[in-house]
């Protein structure tokens, strides 16, 4: 959904699609490249209107993804240390994501014309691509308390490691330590 070319003096910079401004609003020139001077050092930023429009719902979204407008994109991490679930990984990451916020503007009217029951949700899940066969979305989906999920999207990412660790008594199979990256994109 997103993609991006970015260099910091050769380091990799977080990816992030801007989100107030719609892609049209950029001149043509700037659309598939837009720089930033941040102190002395440059870097750029591509793909910019091809990650909002796959947000927004413009000609460069997935066909059957209803549009959408992000107002922002809540990022988390999860775990799963004992057990070997990646289902249970996925819950926590997406939970890590929405548990430190609040939306108030949608039950308080703050956006004009908009309603609670518009919120919008789209989840992006790396996970090891070995375990994305043994994903439970429906379990995934049931930690959002509200929102509309119009999409979850597992793309390869998330990491399997050692824990360090085999504890029988808590299901281990074997040390693996599973970990899964979450993106929510929250809108209306």
């Amino acid at each position: 959904m997103i993609e991006c070319c970015n260099s910091l003096l050769n380091l990799p910079f977080p990816s992030f699609p801007i989100t107030d401004l719609g892609a049209s609003s950029f001149p043509q020139r700037f659309r598939k490249t837009l720089s930033f001077s941040h102190r002395s050092s440059k870097f750029q930023r591509c793909g910019i209107s091809r990650a909002m429009e796959a947000v927004e719902g413009s000609e460069g979204s997935r066909g059957s993804t209803p549009a959408m407008k992000l107002l922002f994109v809540e990022m988390g991490v999860g775990y799963d240390q004992h057990g070997q679930d990646i289902t249970v990984a996925a819950m926590r990451a997406c939970r890590d994501a929405i548990s430190s916020n609040s939306i108030p503007a949608f039950r308080r009217g703050s956006i004009p014309g908009v309603s609670f029951e518009q919120m919008k949700l789209q989840i992006k899940l790396g996970v090891p691509h070995s375990l994305q066969n043994t994903l439970d979305i429906e379990k995934v989906k049931s930690v959002f308390p509200y929102g509309k999920i119009l999409n979850v999207e597992v793309v390869d990412g998330g990491l399997i490691c050692s824990s360090g660790v085999l504890v029988e008594e808590m299901g281990d199979k074997n040390d693996d330590c599973y970990i899964v990256n979450a993106a929510v994109y929250v809108g209306y």
